[in-house]
Formats: C-alpha cells, sequence, structure tokens
C-alpha cells in the first residue's frame, strides 16, 4: 500500500466528481511528517456552492477513508481534506476555463507585455476565444489561438461592463468573427 501519487488520487475521485458535474481542477498531496493534506480544487460551468462543496467534500472523504481500509492508498496516519474552487486568481488555461469566463476581463501577458480584454465565445472546436475591448473611439476584436503561449489571469472588476462591450460577447463564435470581418 503506497501513498498515492495525485494522478492515482484523479483517477479514483473522477466518477464521483463527474457524477456531481464537477471538473477537477487540480489536486495537489504534500506530506507532513506522518500525515498528509489532500488538497483538491474543483469546478464547474454553474460555479459550485458552499453547500455542494461540503457535500462532496464528505463523500470524497468517505471515499479515500474506504480507500485507504482496502488497503488501495495509505495516506499516512492522518490526512487532512481541503477541497475548493480554483480562485479567481488561477490562469485561464484551457477552453473550459475560457467558457466560464465569458464576459469577464482578463489581463494577457504575452511577450512581456500585459493588455485587458473582455471574454467572448470560444470557438466551436475549443482552439479559440474571442476577446474584445473598447477604446476611446472603436472596439476592437481579436481571436486568441490556445496555441499561443499567452498568460490570462481574470481581473476583478466592480462596475457594469460596457454595452458596447457585452453586445460583442454576446454574440456567438461566427457571428464574431463576421463582425470582426465587417470592421476591419
Amino acid at each position: 500500500m503506497a501513498f498515492p501519487g495525485e494522478d492515482e488520487l484523479v483517477t479514483l475521485i473522477t466518477p464521483l466528481t463527474e457524477s456531481c458535474g464537477l471538473d477537477i481542477e487540480g489536486v495537489k498531496v504534500t506530506r507532513a511528517g506522518r500525515k498528509s493534506v489532500v488538497s483538491i480544487r474543483l469546478d464547474s460551468d454553474s460555479r459550485p456552492d458552499l453547500d455542494l462543496l461540503e457535500s462532496v467534500s464528505q463523500e470524497i472523504s468517505a471515499l479515500l477513508d474506504a480507500a485507504e481500509e482496502r488497503g488501495e492508498v495509505n495516506l499516512g496516519a492522518g490526512y487532512t481534506l481541503e477541497v475548493s474552487t480554483p480562485g479567481v486568481d488561477a490562469p485561464l488555461t484551457l477552453p473550459r476555463h475560457w467558457r466560464r469566463n465569458r464576459n469577464h476581463l482578463v489581463e494577457l501577458t504575452e511577450d512581456g507585455q500585459t493588455s485587458v480584454w473582455r471574454v467572448g465565445p470560444v470557438a466551436p472546436d475549443q482552439t479559440a476565444v474571442v476577446l474584445v475591448r473598447s477604446g476611446k473611439k472603436d472596439r476592437e476584436m481579436r481571436v486568441l489561438e490556445f496555441t499561443e503561449n499567452t498568460r490570462a489571469v481574470v481581473e476583478i472588476e466592480f462596475a457594469t461592463p460596457p454595452a458596447v462591450e457585452t453586445e460583442l460577447t454576446a454574440l456567438n463564435y461566427d457571428q464574431a468573427i463576421a463582425w470582426q470581418e465587417e470592421n476591419k
């Protein structure tokens, strides 16, 4: 009975999280002497609330305890389970992250330069996302391919987004591309 790796834990808990409509965004196991800390980050399109996270946490704990009793895993003399969401400072690295943050501002870092854009629709084939921003005189749109070496993090925004931007982010992908072509 070996100490489980992160991949092994993902395999163990995936059926449970999928049945709850949650994606595993990260698993980290930290050994602290004879004990350990298992940190699991979960998310979904509908943004899980605290009640759901608590319920899933209890189910994961029962699952891990049962796996230990069967001798499948050994988490040490005891473990602490932490279940949370990724948080707003988590980088957008997968198409689902972009889809979940549609209409939000993101700070892009490309080649050491930063810029702020509003997230629009993701391409149907999940390869790109439309980004928009409004300047002093015009609206600007671009397509960001997910293969580009770009870091993106959601920006906290307290004001109501400008209507000139949300009109464009509300378009579907094909409509947005057509708008971009018409407004070159």
